[in-house]
């Protein structure tokens, strides 16, 4: 099993909380096909890097599987970015800024029988986000093996702070500090249909509870007096949210080894969000040591039903926010892989061994959040609410090396 870290998704830079729940997610994704199959001993090296929209977000990750004896295995991973903002919303209401986040997980996994049991704890830090989160889950094959049965929970607990600047440094405000809890909980069904199709089901099923905002971005409401038509203000959300996932995939193995996967995922949560998701990604082995994998991904989402870009006056509704993420968009990303498997002369400890590059572009279209700069920097002239509809393009690159031991 490899774990590779990514931040594809609508938000290109996103919380720590979403980045942790992003790894546990991975984390378990693979557990149905790994099921009564330990993980091989090995070793991952990544470097990513993500940039668009004003944010720059990259940085090194590494990974170690070790198994222990025929019934064990354990794992860790190391994981930093190192992020710098200039987007939309920071230019908005705040100044540009720089800062590191770091993340350490470990875990292990108890094959017994046809059951696998996989637990962790992943710890991530910035300087205005603490996450803390712990995982676990229960595979079971059955049926001469063509089926595998998966139960997964997670919980995180996190601590979210500001930071204000004091005297030129920049520190944690001592007036706000908040929390939040998350729930996960999730079921998945993955069913060999014949010798080349594959077919899995996922529905999983999560709670969020406390501080669910960004404390940096604001809400803006239509205001006569104000030179650019508009005063900001900070967002108000619920202190609690409900998210239901549902995804069903299917791969098909390609008589000249090649295989092609579609996949759809529905979403929906209590703030009123709809989203659908449709990929499809196709590998193809070349020659003796390359392989090549394409993907194409489309996002929709609908906004939350307290979401404004501009909202017609101060105190409008209990619950206002402007956070893109919140907001109807839709995005295609393009993706492209290649990996090449080599050898490494007079070390023989090492049984296999690959390098892989991966790059993503990733087209945002919003559908009802405009780019509050031109009122900004152009009273009078453009105005507010009428500004053009934002977009953003982005692109992701990973480079990593795999290493079996």
């Amino acid at each position: 099993m490899q774990l590779k870290l990514t931040r594809r998704g609508a938000e290109p830079a996103p919380p720590c909380g979403w980045c942790v729940r992003t790894t546990v997610a991975l984390l378990l994704a693979g557990v149905p096909a790994a099921a009564g199959v330990l993980p091989e001993d090995s070793v991952d090296v990544l470097y990513h890097r993500y940039q668009g929209g004003g944010i720059t977000v990259q940085g090194p990750s590494i990974l170690v599987q070790k198994r222990i004896g025929d019934h064990f295995a354990v794992n860790a991973n190391y994981y930093q970015d190192y992020i710098s903002s200039a987007s939309i919303d920071v230019l908005l209401s705040a100044s540009p800024y720089k800062e590191e986040r770091t993340q350490k997980s470990a875990g292990a996994q108890y094959l017994h029988g046809k059951t696998t049991y996989s637990a962790g704890f992943i710890n991530s830090v910035e300087p205005d986000y603490k996450a803390n989160t712990a995982y676990y889950s229960i595979s079971q094959d059955m049926f001469g093996d063509l089926t595998t049965v998966s139960l997964s929970y997670s919980r995180g607990w996190d601590q979210i702070f500001r930071d204000i600047k004091v005297n030129g440094v920049i520190v944690n405000d001592p007036t706000f500090h908040q929390r939040a809890d998350h729930r996960v909980y999730g079921v998945s069904l993955s069913q060999i249909l014949t010798r080349n199709l594959i077919g899995t089901l996922n529905y999983q099923f999560s709670t969020d509870q406390g501080y669910l905002a960004s404390p940096y971005r604001e809400i803006r409401y239509v205001d006569p007096n104000n030179p650019v038509g508009y005063t900001l203000a900070p967002q108000v959300y619920p202190n609690t949210r409900t998210m239901d996932a549902a995804s069903v995939s299917l791969k098909y193995y390609l008589h000249y080894r090649a295989a092609l996967t579609g996949k759809y995922r529905f979403f929906t949560d209590s703030w009123g969000i709809v989203a659908h998701t449709l990929q499809i990604d196709y590998v193809q082995p070349v020659m003796r040591h390359w392989t090549l994998d394409g993907n194409v991904r489309y996002y929709r989402q609908g906004a939350a039903s307290f979401y404004s870009d501009i909202f017609p006056y101060a105190d409008y509704s209990n619950y206002m926010a402007r956070d893109r993420e919140l907001a109807a968009f839709h995005s295609i990303t393009l993706g492209a892989e290649a990996t090449y498997g080599f050898s490494i002369p007079h070390v023989s400890w090492i049984q296999k061994s690959t390098a892989t590059l991966s790059i993503d572009r990733m087209m945002i279209h919003y559908l009802d959040y405009r780019d509050a700069l031109y009122s900004k920097y152009d009273p009078g002239v453009i105005k507010a609410g009428a500004e053009p509809l934002y977009s953003l393009n982005a692109t992701i690159i990973q480079a990593y090396v795999s290493l079996w031991y």
